[in-house]
């Protein structure tokens, strides 16, 4: 049994993307307050909401279980402190710093369109639709930095499962929270809000399409997609849609923030490709987040994040250059 505990438009081109280190230094004295005498301490999370617990009572599936990275997991404190969520901020510290505000219960998501059981799901709910696995997956985000986590979640073809869609449904869209009381960033034009994020249906139906409610066994913390969230770990990060409110099943393609904002830049499919890079920098190679800080050795971007042997004939035929 797994328990999961409660604690408490531009992109900056690579150079200019704030280290890690830099960043946790002006925080240095908050994390210190939190940590105490007790080794990889949470940073302060002022704020966030405590919601109870949760057990995490399944084995991983044999569909999943063979896609699971071995790599050492990044730190907690890391992961719950380096974040992309631009309704909190463009810095990678003010999810962090600002996600308080956020209020995770109570909570609902709609799923609606091309269905044949349209439904409004509460929270409690939603969680109970399958049982919940942990499964440590690597995330790759779209600036060259990755991180591997323990999520709590369960595939996301179970939702899609008992919402039966209908012979017209192509396509998922997934629709995020826009509060602009409990989201400061909204009031700035980074994108046009909400933030929309899609995949076609049978990358939505793949067993490794994860929807989440938490990591290293505690509760999604605010700044990191709480109370629920989509994982797709082999595309870049910003394809998992945090805090989601609605979900559409749709026949055509859907707009989705980012290819809207730039799709120069960034494509429908943003799935990880040493291949092809941004324009504005290489996706080669990427670096670690927690592991041996600026001077830490890069290693080799992986082809769909690693995860090529069970997502690769998804794309059969498909001009990756082309569909990026």
């Amino acid at each position: 049994m797994i328990l999961i505990k409660d604690r408490g438009y531009q992109h900056p081109i690579a150079s200019e993307i704030t280290p890690r280190e830099v960043f946790l230094s002006r925080r240095r004295w908050i994390q210190a307050a939190a940590a105490g005498a007790i080794a990889g301490a949470l940073p302060a999370q002022a704020g966030v909401a405590r919601p109870g617990k949760l057990a995490a009572l399944a084995a991983v599936p044999s569909a999943v279980a063979g896609a699971l990275t071995m790599d050492k997991p990044t730190p907690y404190a890391d992961v719950t402190s380096y974040n992309n969520y631009y309704e909190f901020g463009t810095d990678k510290s003010d999810p962090a710093e600002y996600a308080g505000s956020l209020k995770p219960r109570p909570w609902s998501v709609a799923v609606e369109g091309e269905v044949r059981k349209p439904a409004v799901f509460d929270l409690e709910a939603l969680m109970k639709l399958a049982p919940l696995e942990e499964r440590i997956y690597r995330l790759r985000c779209v600036e060259g930095w990755s991180m591997v986590i323990p999520w709590i979640g369960f595939s996301f073809s179970e939702l899609i499962k008992r919402v039966e869609p209908t012979a017209n449904a192509k396509y998922v869209q997934f629709v995020t929270l826009a509060d602009p009381k409990q989201m400061p960033g909204l009031r700035s034009g980074v994108l046009d809000w909400p933030y929309t994020e899609g995949l076609r249906l049978d990358e939505a139906m793949h067993p490794l399409a994860l929807l989440g409610f938490g990591l290293y066994g505690e509760v999604l913390p605010n700044q990191n997609g709480a109370p629920v969230r989509m994982v797709v770990p082999w595309k870049y990060g910003f394809k998992s849609a945090k805090s989601l409110v609605k979900i559409r099943f749709v026949e055509k393609q859907p707009p989705t923030a980012w290819d809207q904002a730039a799709p120069s830049e960034y494509g429908f499919y943003s799935n990880v490709n040493p291949h092809v890079d941004h324009p504005r920098w290489s996706q080669a190679t990427e670096r670690r987040i927690g592991d041996g800080g600026l001077f830490a050795k890069r290693r080799p971007t992986l082809m769909f994040n690693g995860y090529e042997p069970q997502v690769g004939q998804l794309y059969a035929g498909m001009d990756l250059r082309k569909y990026f």
